[in-house]
């Protein structure tokens, strides 16, 4: 369940007897409440679902996920809504039928994270010089789908994409920002000693560079998740001899929320198309350490952290110390102030007109 998952499930709470189209579908990775919404409803899943090696090493058949979205009929359906990181908007669809398509990212691997994922040490040999071969290929594809006559209407989760989105397909996207569920983050804030990391162990998150900043500065850092970095991340950790960092591996909601409200801040140092972590950290009443580019640009403000300007160690390692050393303050209601912006009854109303105006602009 990250922030793509949870967008879907908004939606299917917009739709709840829509029809489901995933090119993977493994229910017992979702939340129960999803689960159980997508149980009242139909799913279809493409072929790729077949075989246990495609959901864990889906990334590497890459050059076969166009096929794989473009073997659903969908056809008979008025209304498309599509959520895509990925391969999703590029589903076929009837010339009279409205598409409209969320997108998290342009096709993130192929894009401007393409050394993320497939740079050097990153993945195989072998899968390296086959993303390499195919993605020029993959890029004419995304470019392809995303024009006017396939998708009506594209909504970016930040103004941070929405410019990828025009530099890579030449159209204009309405920026609907994602939500935080607020409610889960009531508790009463308790200040610890420690610093704090959620997230999955993806190359673009940036984790090595938090294990390196913590290691140099000796302070505490629980990371919670998992993820494909996780055995080279806690390598990199063994390696400096960080035993001032601890990973957490199978955190429950529960301890999530109470680390969240016990933690000194929130590090984030990754570039994110959004970043739904921030808003969690902040509703908890907790500042936000960030890189300062992309979307946490969009939500951290200068009265709820600190901005950092550099993807290194020494950039990190001085906001760090900025909070440490007394020079910055932050007020816990300045920090739940700014999450509650973000709720998802304005998410959903948002949503709504976009659909109501693709809708009205298409009779």
């Amino acid at each position: 369940m990250r922030g793509g998952e949870i967008v879907f499930e908004a939606l299917l709470d917009l739709y709840p007897d829509a029809d489901v189209y995933t090119l993977i579908y493994e229910p017992r990775k979702l939340s129960p409440s999803l689960q159980k919404k997508l149980a009242r409803t139909r799913v279809h899943a493409s072929f790729l679902n077949v075989l246990k090696f495609t959901r864990k090493r889906y990334r590497q058949l890459l050059p076969i996920l166009p096929f794989a979205i473009r073997s659903f009929d969908l056809y008979p359906y008025d209304l498309i809504l599509s959520s895509s990181h990925c391969v999703a908007k590029g589903v076929r669809k009837h010339p009279s039928a409205v598409h409209v398509s969320y997108l998290h990212a342009p096709m993130r691997y192929m894009w401007d994270r393409f050394e993320d994922y497939f740079g050097k040490g990153r993945i195989h040999p072998f899968f390296r010089l086959i993303a390499k071969l195919v993605r020029p290929f993959l890029q004419a594809w995304d470019l392809r789908t995303a024009a006017a006559d396939r998708v009506d209407v594209l909504l970016s989760n930040s103004n941070f994409i929405g410019e990828q989105i025009s530099r890579c397909y030449g159209r204009t996207a309405r920026t609907i920002y994602p939500f935080a569920r607020l409610d889960r983050f009531k508790r009463e804030r308790k200040a610890g000693g420690f610093y704090l990391m959620v997230g999955a162990f993806a190359p673009y998150k940036r984790t090595d560079l938090a294990i390196e900043a913590f290691a140099r500065l000796g302070l505490p850092l629980k990371i919670v998740g998992s993820g494909q970095d996780e055995d080279r991340l806690r390598e990199l950790r063994d390696s400096l001899r960080a035993r001032n960092i601890e990973f957490i591996r199978n955190a429950d909601n529960q301890e999530i929320e109470r680390l969240y409200s016990e933690c000194k801040a929130f590090i984030f140092p990754g570039v994110e198309d959004f970043g739904i972590t921030p808003l969690e950290a902040m509703a908890s009443g907790a500042p936000v350490i960030a890189y300062g580019q992309g979307g946490a640009c969009e939500t951290v403000t200068p009265e709820t952290g600190i901005l950092f300007s550099s993807q290194t160690v020494e950039s990190l390692s001085n906001a760090v110390m900025d909070l440490e050393s007394g020079r910055r303050h932050f007020f816990e209601n300045a920090c739940r102030a700014r999450a509650a912006f973000f709720t998802e009854a304005r998410f959903r109303d948002e949503l709504q007109g976009a659909i109501s105006d693709a809708l009205s602009s298409k009779v």
